[in-house]
């Protein structure tokens, strides 16, 4: 794995590998292992970053993330499941239905059927990427953005799955919707990165 590891400020680390795959394996290693003097694991798109206390050395914590035995094919490991109920009337999931040929029925079985992995959160407090999921579900985004969609609203956009947390514009294709809190002042985010997610269809 390639591993480029970047001074952030006097009290973090910048850990940039090839891509999503590496970004997962590097986080769980660092999660099971952390070394002393990291508070915080920040995964990204290509990124991990390693917030520290003040004062800790970053040669001593680069050289042993570094020394990590980071396993990018590894089985996933037992991790925090959240459930999320859908009611799946989306008003792109006919449209999805067509693009995959799954049809509307073969998108939610698709969609429930495979549970995802929060990968990294962003966009908007509580947003959460969701990757992992069927392969076959994997449809860009809409060519034109709506400049609102309502929260609680479950879209696909290439490989990921995601829930709004709240109204906001977005270029996702929508195929549900959930009651479901994604974010809270005082309890933060639902959905953190390297926890389970499980879609399950209500009516």
């Amino acid at each position: 794995m390639n591993t480029n590891v970047l001074p952030c400020g006097d009290a973090g680390l910048l850990i940039e590998v090839d891509g999503l795959p590496e970004v997962l394996a590097l986080a769980d290693a660092v999660r099971g292992a952390p070394p002393a003097g990291v508070l915080d694991i920040i995964p990204a798109a290509r990124t991990v970053l390693l917030t520290l206390e003040p004062g800790t050395d970053l040669a001593t914590v680069r050289k042993a993330v570094l020394d990590l035995p980071v396993d990018v094919g590894a089985a996933a490991a037992d991790r925090e499941t959240v459930e999320i109920e859908v009611v799946y009337d989306g008003p792109d999931l006919d449209e999805v239905g067509q693009l995959t040929g799954l049809g509307r029925d073969g998108v939610v079985a698709a969609h429930t059927g495979t549970p995802w992995r929060v990968a990294f959160g962003g966009f908007a407090p509580g947003f959460a990427y969701l990757a992992g999921g069927d392969p076959r579900l994997d449809v860009a985004r809409r060519d034109e953005p709506r400049t609102s969609v309502p929260a609680g609203s479950v879209g696909l956009a290439g490989e990921f799955s995601g829930v709004y947390p709240r109204s906001s514009p977005g270029g996702w294709q929508l195929i549900g919707r959930t009651d479901a809190v994604l974010w809270d002042i005082e309890g933060g985010a639902l959905l953190r990165p390297g926890s389970s997610v499980r879609f399950r269809e209500v009516r």
